[in-house]
């Protein structure tokens, strides 16, 4: 423990040097943070993080990589290649039962640490599918169809008078890869996310449904990590939560709007108007990113329901607190 005496030392040695000229001060050490993300507008809190500084104040230099597919960003989280992965809470209980596409070695270990949106998820169908019958026989595509965003098409279809041999689902991986394979006309339809839902309306695709519509509350993205890498990294953990909130506080502030979108257009390369749409969608206090990154334990229990609901072998899943560790958020609160 620093004296008194040697903190005023300390400082003043500090302040002696910074003033001295050719003195070249060390600058604070900055922590690479290894972030996993989809490619996507819902990235945004992200961007705005690191081009408002809010990273950088908390010592952190987040590298942000796309990924191609829910298996290659859960498999390599598990593997220690990436610190954080910004993915569908579904990803994080189905790895950590052992019911991932794939199977990961040992013990995942996996938890949430915050909430971020509920998905944005709307059923984008060929210009030729006026209803859901019309998708009697017809093949729509998925990330995976054990894990994300599956049970939610499954349960959509469902509701709407499909049984599970009425259709059938394919691996077309993440929302970038599906929506370019509906652009090549591979799938008569699928789950997009915002933005590409409006690109695609643009482009003359249907939008049949909204999965909000069906499920009325739902947790899609959250921040997930492995426990023992959580455990020796609390700082840099909670450092990144408070940035992400700071982002999301920013963002809500109607006086930033502008910006915002041009954060948006600018990181996300989309024209202008496209940005606009894409920004009203994503920051709506009441269906848009959780204005304070919140988990939405109504939203998880829906993601348990579905997930005991559709998956075979049938397993027994616990509640909500059994995947996210409110611990890290609380610390990350003002």
């Amino acid at each position: 423990m620093m004296t008194r005496r040697q903190f005023l030392a300390t400082t003043a040695l500090t302040i002696l040097d910074a003033s001295i000229p050719g003195r070249v001060v060390a600058a604070p050490q900055v922590q690479p943070l290894r972030v996993i993300v989809f490619p996507g507008g819902f990235n945004l809190p992200l961007w705005v993080a690191q081009e408002k500084g809010y990273l950088a104040q908390r010592g952190l230099a987040v590298q942000l990589t796309p990924t191609p597919s829910s298996v290659f960003q859960l498999t390599h989280l598990i593997d220690g290649e990436f610190d954080i992965a910004m993915t569908a809470i579904d990803n994080v209980i189905a790895y950590d039962e052992g019911q991932g596409e794939v199977l990961a070695p040992g013990r995942p270990d996996l938890l949430a640490f915050m909430g971020g949106d509920s998905g944005f998820l709307r059923l984008i169908v060929k210009p030729e599918i006026q209803t859901y019958a019309d998708l009697r026989g017809k093949t729509l595509s998925v990330d995976a169809p054990s894990t994300g965003y599956a049970f939610v098409l499954r349960k959509m279809l469902e509701a709407n008078g499909l049984g599970p041999k009425d259709y059938s689902l394919v691996p077309a991986g993440g929302v970038l890869e599906r929506w370019q394979a509906l652009l090549r006309g591979e799938h008569a339809g699928t789950l997009l996310v915002t933005p590409f839902e409006v690109l695609a309306q643009q482009r003359g695709f249907r939008l049949l449904g909204n999965a909000l519509d069906v499920l009325r509350r739902y947790q899609g993205v959250v921040g997930a990590a492995r426990r023992s890498w959580a455990a020796t990294h609390r700082e840099l953990l909670v450092g990144f939560i408070r940035a992400y909130r700071d982002a999301l506080t920013w963002l809500y502030s109607p006086g930033n709007r502008e910006e915002g979108i041009q954060i948006l257009g600018r990181n996300a390369k989309f024209p202008s108007d496209l940005a606009r749409k894409a920004f009203e969608i994503l920051v709506d206090p009441f269906t848009g990113f959780a204005p304070a990154a919140a988990p939405d334990f109504e939203g998880i229990r829906t993601v348990l329901e579905l997930r005991n609901q559709y998956t075979s072998p049938h397993k027994g899943l616990g509640g909500p607190l059994t995947y996210v560790d409110l611990r890290y958020y609380l610390a990350g609160e003002p």
